[in-house]
């Protein structure tokens, strides 16, 4: 076991922290700290850390009224991974999609990412689908929990 900790997001520093994984992981759709705000109120969001150093994050997006489909997103950055610590941080954020009343979970890779869908598809997940955003050149894959 490490000393991960994993802690929801509370507070200016956490909001930074979190918005540089996300845009050093996913600098395609690079956010804004008032987007980082935003989306705090709507999802879960938390940050990982070893002792004081910022590892990774993670966000789940709460089932919506019309579906039970809950989305769970584990980053972690590149000098961090292989440690275990994308297991932990997706396992944190399965039980919370679980309690939240999800019976399907989805997570989204951006396609350059290659070592998100290896851990992606090592955590049974299957591709769903591919798309790319307005003015993005590098598509994302839905993938859905087997």
């Amino acid at each position: 076991m490490t000393d991960l900790r994993i802690a929801p997001v509370d507070g200016d520093a956490m909001l930074q922290d979190w918005r540089y994984v996300h845009n050093a992981i996913i600098p395609t759709t690079a956010l804004s700290l008032d987007e980082v705000r935003e989306r705090v109120r709507r999802n879960r969001l938390a940050v990982a850390y070893l002792g004081d150093v910022l590892v990774g994050c993670s966000t789940v997006r709460p089932p919506t009224n019309d579906a039970s489909v809950a989305t769970v997103i584990a980053r972690v950055l590149p000098a961090h991974r292989r440690q275990g610590f994308g297991g932990e941080l997706f396992a944190q954020g399965l039980a919370q999609a679980r309690k939240l009343g999800a019976d399907l979970v989805e997570t989204v890779v951006l396609a350059s990412n290659v070592d998100g869908l290896r851990f992606a598809h090592a955590h049974g997940f299957v591709e769903v689908d591919r798309y790319l955003l307005p003015g993005v050149s590098v598509p994302f894959i839905d993938l859905r929990l087997a």
